[in-house]
């Protein structure tokens, strides 16, 4: 989910699914960079502040919060392509 400073909030953010748990570790090693975001939060959801995370950590966090929700079948496709685009490189 985008939010582009939501109700005057002044963030300009992604909101993620995340793993139970990681989201108050993530909040308390770097408040600059990650939020609780509002009525997704209590479900252990993450903000990412977009201005203070290179492009490389929201690959990362965007791919987990896709395996976190994405169906099974799905992800097994997806790995069975990314082996063989692997195999041939």
């Amino acid at each position: 989910m985008f939010a582009n400073n939501h109700h005057n909030d002044g963030h300009l953010a992604v909101w993620l699914p995340a793993p139970i748990g990681i989201q108050e570790m993530l909040i308390a090693a770097s408040p600059q960079k990650f939020l609780k975001p509002p009525y997704v939060g209590g479900r252990g959801w993450i903000g990412l502040e977009l201005d203070c995370i290179s492009d490389e950590e929201l690959d990362f966090h965007l791919r987990q919060a896709w395996r976190l929700i994405a169906p099974k079948r799905l992800q097994a496709v997806v790995d069975e392509a990314r082996s063989k685009s692997e195999k041939l490189e």
